[in-house]
């Protein structure tokens, strides 16, 4: 008998700011430059998760705006739902999660970033939501 396979959910916050600057996180568990997010938990919404997330990895409150896209890392068997987000607040220093926290230009983030992720960044820049699928670093063609 064929087992159903298992999927993670998870969310993140594309924080984009008044000079179309993005927040993100330096990954406390692998060192790579994202947009703050992690597993949805049992609960709640996609936007509370977003909020949560945030706040947990940068200290800062935003308003989520919109999906901007849809994301699945096929190796590993997540599902990333990513959505713009307004800043509400300041930020911090430092998080548990997070081992630096900076502003970014988009040229910032595609220079810094894996294309993966970089690409979840630009979509946020988008006027329509995106469906992407990915290997864990680069995007997969459809």
């Amino acid at each position: 008998m064929n087992s159903t396979p298992k999927h993670s959910v998870s969310v993140a916050g594309v924080v984009i700011d008044d000079h179309d600057r993005v927040l993100t996180i330096k990954r406390q568990d692998n060192g790579h430059w994202e947009a703050p997010g992690g597993v949805l938990e049992l609960g709640e919404t996609f936007e509370q998760g977003v909020q949560r997330e945030v706040v947990e990895e940068t200290g800062m409150r935003v308003q989520v705006q919109h999906l901007t896209g849809v994301y699945k890392n096929l190796s590993r068997g997540i599902v990333a739902l990513v959505f713009r987000c307004a800043p509400n607040g300041e930020t911090v220093e430092r998080t548990d999660e997070a081992r630096e926290i900076r502003w970014m230009t988009l040229d910032e983030v595609h220079e810094l970033m894996d294309p993966a992720f970089a690409i979840r960044v630009a979509d946020a820049f988008r006027s329509q939501a995106v469906v992407r699928s990915h290997d864990g670093v680069n995007l997969i063609s459809a």
